[in-house]
């Protein structure tokens, strides 16, 4: 949507972000399913009946929601199967293994990883947030070209990175008092943090965005438009 400004040669941009109510629910539910479940039933089956019998409740866990989902014709959304398969990928992995330690310690080695990339790309001036925002969100292309908005990738990174590296120190520490306080640090303070970096960022991003010159951001209940 373009409205005229005092040089004709320029245009004002709105640019309208869809609404986030549904979005946040959606999340909300997909964190439920693939995390705080599946975590509450490790901890309780790990401490009263044993590790095998937490660990295939986990993994049946993630077969009844994919399951259940698909019969009564819901949505699949990517993200709710990309984060059942790494769980059930866990779970057969610490099945075989027969330790909750590896099952504990496998998403801190993944955050670890995620902390280098983040922070690597920043440090290379290609911050890989800018190519997830590509992916997801639907800007302008000159708003991506803009230096204070490369700014706000490269410092979305470096925060998603440091928040990746608390994570797994989290995990890693919390392990050190117990393998239940490990799982509790996995499943529900993990998630606490990813929610509260998402916040961060999404916060950050909107007052940079709020302070170019020529563009005005709305909420609206369409898709990011401009």
């Amino acid at each position: 949507m373009h409205h005229r400004s005092s040089h004709p040669e320029r245009h004002h941009l709105v640019i309208e972000i869809p609404h986030l109510r549904s979005t946040v629910g959606r999340a909300l539910v997909i964190a439920l399913e693939t995390a705080v479940i599946p975590t509450v039933l490790l901890m309780l089956l790990l401490h009263y009946v044993g590790l095998v019998a937490g660990l295939c409740a986990v993994l049946g866990w993630c077969a009844f929601v994919l399951g259940t989902r698909r019969a009564l014709g819901k949505e699949m959304p990517r993200t709710l199967l990309l984060c059942a398969g790494m769980l059930a990928g866990k779970a057969a992995f610490a099945l075989v293994t027969s330790s909750a330690v590896v099952y504990v310690l496998q998403p801190a080695v993944g955050s670890v990883l995620m902390f280098l990339l983040f922070v690597g790309s920043a440090a290379l001036g290609k911050p890989i947030t800018e190519r997830l925002a590509r992916d997801f969100v639907q800007l302008p292309a000159e708003v991506y070209t803009h230096k204070a908005v490369r700014r706000v990738f490269v410092n979305v990174a470096l925060i998603w990175g440091g928040s990746r590296l608390i994570d797994a120190a989290m995990t890693v520490g919390f392990l050190h008092w117990s393998v239940e306080a490990g799982l509790f640090s996995r499943g529900v303070l993990s998630g606490l943090l990813t929610a509260l970096t998402i916040a961060i960022c999404a916060g950050h991003g909107w007052r940079a965005l709020r302070r170019l010159p020529g563009v005005t951001l709305r909420l609206g209940a369409k898709p990011a438009v401009a």
